[in-house]
């Protein structure tokens, strides 16, 4: 009996014993959350909280825009030693990310992934307003601000305001002139990195964008859109002063033009002014005598892309511009733009000596020859000269009826 007291007893005790054991490391297990709460980092400007120091030093940079690590190529300043790394193979040319499909290689795996899409037709970035799908989440960003209006982007020369960043940097080099992006091949300069890549299409033919209706590839995903609208007819870019739609957002942009008169690009050897960057472009070539877009079928040669584009279209027999009125079909968009005025009725080109009105601009560039007495074309034969194309033609006629009969 007074053994099993004894038993009774230790039992007894070595369960308080471990009750306390308990008690106590669960109060040590508490302790330690409270000191891991205390030694937690929080950010004293958005109240964020990290475990390691070291994190929020780097998220501080944020705010405080520190930028600790330097290039010591360009003197570049950047927030974090990767992005050092990324942007010193703009200096070193270095591509480690190779596509195994095309071969192409890149400097970021991000750019590769995105690139990868092209292949894939792969689009996992949707537009919630209107349902457009896109490959990069840059470019469903950039979309959006077609339905809200947003141009965060600002000229801080002229104040203008734009919907992307590319956008502004093309914009400011008309105040600047300057183009840093340098083509290795024939030496033309661009104000984005983006427009150089694209502008080597040229040069090594290749076209990675293409329209799954009609199998047509382009050199540009931009333009390939603008195709797509071709077939679905869709102008989702509309003047908000007349209310006229298009299906290009830079066709929009130099529409514009008409209403405000601006012509921001000018030529630097006569001084002639443009709407459109592409127009000072094709101008200069009257003064270098450059025609660098061939007709591969029949070899002439023109001073713009379009032209070789529109010129194509003898060969090939297209006319991919619809008129969704009477349906009649042509193989230039402004071709269509001026057989609806038929319709509309609408004369949007005005001489501005005598306020005459016209449906095409080309008839404008004519009417004003009387004003100017500007005579371009020339007669080889004789040298006699006229205002319009289709005078010099009847002209030469003369000519041809004279050796015929001599």
């Amino acid at each position: 009996m007074v053994r099993e007291e004894k038993l009774w007893e230790m039992n007894f005790v070595k369960t308080k014993l471990n009750e306390k054991t308990e008690s106590e490391m669960i109060g040590f297990s508490n302790e330690m959350q409270k000191e891991k709460k205390e030694t937690s980092y929080h950010c004293d400007i958005c109240k964020e909280s990290f475990s390691e120091k070291g994190n929020l030093i780097t998220h501080k940079r944020i705010h405080i825009r520190e930028k600790a690590y330097h290039c010591d190529i360009c003197g570049k300043s950047i927030s974090r030693n990767g992005n050092l790394t990324l942007h010193k193979r703009i200096h070193t040319g270095e591509k480690p990310y190779h596509c195994d499909i095309c071969g192409k290689y890149f400097s970021e795996g991000r750019f590769l992934t995105s690139h990868k899409r092209i292949h894939t037709g792969e689009k996992p970035y949707h537009c919630d307003i209107c349902g457009k799908s896109f490959s990069q989440l840059s470019v469903l960003k950039t979309h959006k601000r077609i339905h809200t209006g947003e141009k965060p982007y600002h000229c801080d020369i002229c104040g203008k305001s734009f919907s992307s960043r590319s956008n502004l940097a093309t914009h400011k080099g008309i105040h600047t002139g300057e183009m840093p992006h340098h083509c290795a091949v024939c030496g033309k300069s661009f104000a984005t990195r983006g427009q150089l890549t694209t502008h080597k299409y040229i040069h090594t033919g290749e076209k990675p964008y293409q329209c799954d209706i009609c199998g047509k590839s382009f050199s540009q995903s931009g333009n390939l859109n603008n195709h797509r609208h071709i077939h679905t007819r869709e102008k989702p870019y509309h003047c908000d002063i007349c209310g006229k739609s298009f299906t290009v957002g830079s066709t929009l942009a130099t529409h514009k033009y008409i209403h405000t008169g601006e012509k921001p690009y000018h030529c630097d050897i006569c001084g002639k002014s443009f709407s459109q960057s592409c127009n000072l472009t094709s101008h200069r070539h009257i003064h270098t005598g450059v025609k660098p877009y061939n007709c591969d079928i029949c070899g002439k040669s023109f001073s713009q892309s379009c032209n070789l584009n529109t010129h194509k279209h003898i060969h090939t027999g297209e006319k991919p511009y619809h008129c969704d009125i009477c349906g009649k079909s042509f193989s230039r968009n402004d071709y269509l733009t001026a057989h609806k005025y038929i319709h509309t009725g609408e004369k949007p080109y005005h001489c501005d000596i005598c306020g005459k009105s016209f449906s095409a601009k080309s008839n404008l560039t004519t009417h004003k020859r009387i004003h100017t007495g500007d005579k371009p074309y020339h007669c080889d034969i004789c040298g006699n000269s006229f205002s319009h194309g289709n005078t010099l033609n009847t002209h030469k006629r003369i000519h041809a009826r004279d050796r015929l009969y001599n």
